[in-house]
């Protein structure tokens, strides 16, 4: 009860902020439409897929679900640096609890966010099947490691810099080794190597793979998301108790 209480409180902060709630919901869309609009734009003659709705449209809902790093690092910091967390930590609370409370409403929203993304895509020729509300549960697993990722900024750093390293460089960077913006088997080579060890290719992968009813080969990539996300909330975990416990990291 007292994660839920938490989690309502965390939910409340977040959908404050208008910004929050235009990135959250409302920049997925806009990429979607313009990206679609280019796509119209390119002749077929030029035989280039990377914007095709069958690809787009998991590519931005994965690309949405990295501003939950953003939102639950930002919450965690300022709550970090304010008397309302200090007291919390002296009630019965764990470190996983609070780690819970923050993550619960991030996840409520990217299931929000990627059943908008999808069923706007459907208006751009994306067929909805069942397969949808498989490809939105598994967006909502994907996002954990940008949730995971927050967390564990959010408990290291001030609200500035977890802007900066949860805003700017990890947007970027997601975006670009995930394939929404750049055709990764095309330009093969050292990049694509790179691009498979981490796990934001693999993100928007599952959930295309999803889309498409390839659960076999869906799996194989949520696995290895999976696998950073379990190390990076345990992290979070690890960290955050010791910042309860008044220890330094």
């Amino acid at each position: 009860m007292r994660i839920l209480l938490f989690a309502r409180r965390n939910t409340k902060e977040v959908l404050r902020d208008p910004i929050n709630f235009f990135f959250g919901l409302g920049f997925p869309i806009i990429l979607l439409i313009l990206l679609s609009i280019i796509n119209n734009a390119i002749p077929p003659e030029a035989e280039n897929p990377m914007f095709e709705i069958r690809n787009l449209a998991p590519g931005l809902a994965m690309f949405g679900s990295v501003f939950m790093a953003l939102f639950s690092g930002m919450l965690l910091s300022k709550d970090r640096t304010s008397s309302f967390l200090m007291r919390l930590f002296t009630s019965p609370m764990t470190s996983v609890d609070f780690i819970l409370g923050y993550t619960l409403p991030m996840l409520a929203m990217t299931i929000v966010q990627a059943a908008i993304t999808l069923l706007t895509a459907g208006a751009f020729g994306l067929e909805i099947t069942i397969n949808f509300l498989f490809a939105v549960i598994v967006t909502a697993l994907t996002s954990l490691l940008f949730v995971g990722t927050g967390l564990l900024f959010g408990s290291l750093m001030n609200d500035k810099a977890v802007g900066g390293v949860c805003g700017a460089l990890l947007t970027n960077v997601a975006g670009w080794l995930s394939g929404v913006f750049i055709p990764i088997d095309l330009i093969g080579g050292a990049f694509k190597k790179i691009t498979n060890i981490l796990p934001f290719y693999h993100s928007a992968e599952a959930i295309k793979s999803t889309l498409s009813g390839n659960f076999g080969h869906a799996f194989s990539h949520l696995t290895v998301v999976m696998i950073y996300t379990i190390v990076i909330f345990v992290l979070a975990i690890i960290v955050f108790q010791r910042r309860m416990n008044g220890e330094k990291v």
